[in-house]
């Protein structure tokens, strides 16, 4: 029987174990979106993963949504991220760079000159954002043309390479939690007429041409995706993910790409079977649990439900996480008033084993 402490093979890289750590938004960036010393230190504490997933990395500066969050556009925060790399590799980790454009999940507050969110379709969503002005409410985001949509693909390309250059085994694009490409997939935030809306096969391109520029770019083996189907998040409605998804994986598939990471929320298991079955390559679960996941997701790399289970708040809280799990705990509770900015305090303190 395969448990979750087995090696895997992703697309030719030899994983040491299936767990991962999920990528969690942290808020510690230093100025300019780049990755300080203690972002090297908190990935490389939690290297016995055999795959970690960074925080959400936003492709543009038009791309970030939060406060203190990193970036993969500039020379300097490639420069940061080598540090991380380094340090998790000399540790024997594997490491992929999570890439998030947020779209209109943000605040102009939260951009420089002049900029303002921008969107599949002008269509604020309902809530706030944190900024260093306190709560804001979401904009009414900028409707991308069709030009700047292929702009927008292009972001993500130089992102992905930019990954590279600073040594990430390879990254994942977020679709999922309502963010930009989340926001195409979804008919109630993705309202276009054109070759971007409208039918699934429409409201699924902006993914498919994404993840088709960054293949090319940097090779198939190097690109994953995480997906949330009907995840409801950030004011999305998605009434139909039984529809579209099944589609957009077929796409994927046909990619080649390394990995297809679904975050499940919500009795969504019978669609989640449908995914994994209709895509040839690993597939990460990060489970629908009514606390934190736990040990006794463990058990769905022994039925096969999935090849890889990513784990949040408890590897955010254990650092040795997978040395836990082995010996069944115990474990670190979690800081809530820590998890977002802040310095050390419930980001590199944790005690191992």
């Amino acid at each position: 029987m395969t448990t979750a402490f087995d090696p895997i093979d992703l697309h030719g890289v030899s994983l040491g174990n299936r767990i991962a750590l999920a990528p969690m938004t942290r808020s510690r960036a230093g100025d300019g979106g780049v990755p300080t010393d203690l972002v090297a230190e908190y990935y490389a504490q939690r290297a016995s993963a055999g795959l970690l997933i960074t925080e959400g990395v936003q492709p543009s500066v038009v791309g970030q949504g939060y406060p203190n969050t990193p970036g993969l556009h500039s020379d300097e925060q490639i420069a940061g991220w080598r540090k991380v790399t380094d340090a998790v590799h000399a540790k024997g980790g594997r490491i992929f760079a999570q890439l998030m454009h947020t779209g209109r999940i943000g605040h102009p507050v939260l951009l420089p000159d002049g900029l303002t969110p921008v969107g599949a379709s002008p269509i604020a969503a309902k809530g706030q954002v944190y900024t260093h002005e306190g709560p804001k409410d979401f904009v009414t985001p900028r409707e991308l043309t069709g030009a700047e949509v292929r702009a927008t693909i292009a972001d993500f390309v130089t992102a992905a390479r930019n990954a590279v250059d600073a040594g990430f085994d390879g990254v994942e694009l977020h679709g999922a939690n309502g963010y930009l490409i989340h926001q195409f997939l979804a008919p109630g935030s993705n309202q276009r007429t054109d070759e971007w809306g409208g039918s699934p096969e429409n409201r699924i391109r902006f993914a498919v041409e994404v993840t088709k520029a960054v293949v090319a770019e940097i090779g198939a083996a190097r690109t994953g995706i995480r997906l949330s189907p009907g995840n409801t998040l950030n004011d999305i409605h998605e009434p139909e993910p039984e529809t579209t998804y099944p589609a957009l994986v077929k796409e994927l598939d046909a990619l080649g790409i390394a990995y297809v990471h679904v975050m499940e929320v919500g009795p969504i298991r019978e669609l989640v079977s449908t995914l994994r079955e209709g895509f040839g390559g690993v597939f990460i679960l990060n489970p629908s649990t009514e606390g934190p996941t736990g040990p006794d997701a463990l058990a769905l790399v022994e039925d096969g439900t999935a090849d890889i289970v990513a784990f949040g708040t408890l590897f955010l809280a254990n650092p040795d996480l997978p040395a836990r799990l082995k010996a069944g705990g115990p474990f670190n509770e979690p800081d809530r008033a820590t998890f977002y900015g802040g310095d050390a305090k419930g980001y590199t303190d944790y005690p191992t084993l």
